[in-house]
């Protein structure tokens, strides 16, 4: 399908979706497999860039996550669950300063964990939820990566990503007056690390 179609599509399917939750609730199956979140932040439908704005921010208004950290579109009853290219939060850096924020256009708050992986690739864990700071961001992240001997250089840096996941990396992120230890993670243990699922599947019925 051409983008407009998507867009018509999934425009009309949440209008259906409302529709059907007011007759048939609470009795609303919930949807796998058409919503995914990308590295930009980009929500997509089969694979379709959803750019119309009334769409995504209602999307953005209502995500969410659930007991199992599946991340979900809310809608009246029912849920769209969402599959992540990276994390369920997608950072961005200010100009200034270091408050993050999300692809959701809301403050991410407090940054309580911070992980490098193997690419050089962020992962952090803020108020809002887990998240991955996009790459257009590093330089600003290697600003604010010190050890005991100050700021770390680009050798340095190497050196850390070439250990192995779990490894000390003798460096923390500075952001807003605080230091976070940065841990050493490979990108395929995120998931388990911060608490969230990358491709949710309906839970199996007893």
């Amino acid at each position: 399908m051409t983008e407009p179609v998507i867009e018509a599509f999934i425009e009309s399917h949440i209008e259906a979706w409302a529709q059907r939750a007011m007759q048939r609730w609470p009795n609303v199956p919930h949807l796998y497999g058409w919503l995914r979140l990308d590295r930009r932040g980009r929500w997509l439908i089969k694979d379709e860039v959803i750019s119309r704005p009334q769409i995504v921010d209602t999307i953005n208004a209502n995500y969410g996550a659930d007991e199992r950290g599946a991340w979900y579109f809310q809608n009246g009853p029912q849920r769209g669950y969402v599959a992540l290219d990276a994390a369920p939060l997608i950072l961005s850096a200010p100009v200034e300063g270091d408050a993050l924020s999300t692809h959701l256009g809301t403050p991410a708050g407090a940054v309580s964990r911070a992980a490098i992986d193997e690419q050089g690739g962020l992962w952090l864990l803020t108020a809002r939820g887990p998240g991955w700071l996009t790459d257009r961001d590093l330089d600003w992240a290697l600003q604010r990566l010190v050890s005991d001997q100050g700021l770390v250089d680009e050798a340095r840096l190497a050196t850390v990503l070439a250990l192995p996941p779990g490894a000390t990396t003798g460096l923390a992120l500075e952001l807003e007056g605080q230091r976070l230890v940065l841990e050493r993670i490979d990108e395929a243990g995120v998931p388990a690390a911060f608490g969230f699922l990358r491709e949710p599947t309906a839970p199996a019925t007893p």
